[in-house]
């Protein structure tokens, strides 16, 4: 009796693991062949507001486009690189390098798509002349951003850096050779707009566009922006951000492709009036 019962135990165990296989190559065959969803992360303005365009076009390819926002740029490269996104998109290539060397990622950019003009606000000023000795100025505090809002300080004349600095070097406040007498402040990005709208008056702030637009804040009434015919707009043009060696998925092609077409530009155009330049 015992030896029936081991010999149907084991021809039980046979099956079951036959049938844990099959399964196992199953999905991983359905997975490879049908998944049509593509997991994008984005910042809430302009990011998903211009993905939310592309929706149309991608269901007549097939595929189902999920937006997930964030408010911050740290945990949409994080989900990225953990296999939760397929894509993201809400930074400039220096910006995820910068990210890149500094948590051992390989992330890669497939695409740009748009262009967003640092701008610098006043809170109860009009001008830049106006600006008294010893005002705060607020700038944002990540590596790739702080560089990018002391170069347009300079721009303008309100500070001077080394003769050497550029985006591709990088620059910090540490590398400030005169700071004008102002008291320039480094802070997370995506409170720069709340802090200046707190701040006493006369106090100026560097803005992300989409943080400026998500703030309320139009392009036109910046006291100076970034200088179009630099080479700040290849630069810091915004990307669709993969894993390194997903550029030329499907997934990304059929999304990329959605994203660069005459309707996605003149929709970009109509809707932010500058804020916001498609550069494809």
């Amino acid at each position: 009796m015992k030896k029936i019962v081991s010999i149907l135990l084991a021809v039980s165990l046979i099956f079951t693991v036959a049938a844990l296989t099959g399964c196992g190559g199953k999905k991983d065959n359905t997975q490879a062949s049908d998944d049509k969803t593509i997991v994008v992360g984005a910042s809430s303005t302009p990011h998903a507001e211009i993905l939310e365009q592309v929706k149309a076009a991608l269901e007549k390819e097939g595929y189902n486009l999920q937006i997930k926002i964030y408010d911050d740029y740290v945990l949409p490269n994080k989900a990225l690189e953990d296999g939760e996104l397929d894509a993201n998109y809400f930074q400039h290539k220096p910006y995820l390098d910068s990210f890149n060397k500094e948590n051992g990622t390989d992330l890669v950019s497939a695409a740009a798509i748009h262009y967003e003009p640092f701008g610098i606000y006043g809170n109860g000023i009009k001008t830049l002349e106006d600006i008294a000795d010893g005002a705060t100025i607020i700038i944002p505090a990540d590596d790739s951003n702080e560089t990018r809002a002391l170069l347009l300080l300079q721009q303008e004349g309100l500070i001077t850096l080394p003769k050497d600095a550029s985006a591709a070097k990088g620059v910090t406040t540490l590398d400030i050779v005169d700071d004008g007498g102002y008291n320039i402040t480094p802070v997370q990005a995506d409170t720069v707009a709340a802090q200046l709208s707190n701040s006493d008056k006369g106090t100026i702030a560097v803005i992300n566009g989409n943080y400026a637009l998500g703030a309320g804040l139009k392009i036109k009434d910046a006291l100076a922006t970034e200088s179009a015919d630099g080479d700040a707009a290849q630069t810091y043009a915004n990307i669709i951000a993969v894993k390194s060696g997903n550029e030329n998925s499907e997934k990304t092609q059929a999304l990329i492709k959605a994203l660069k077409t005459d309707d996605v530009k003149a929709y970009i155009e109509k809707t932010y009036n500058g804020a916001v330049l498609p550069i494809f």
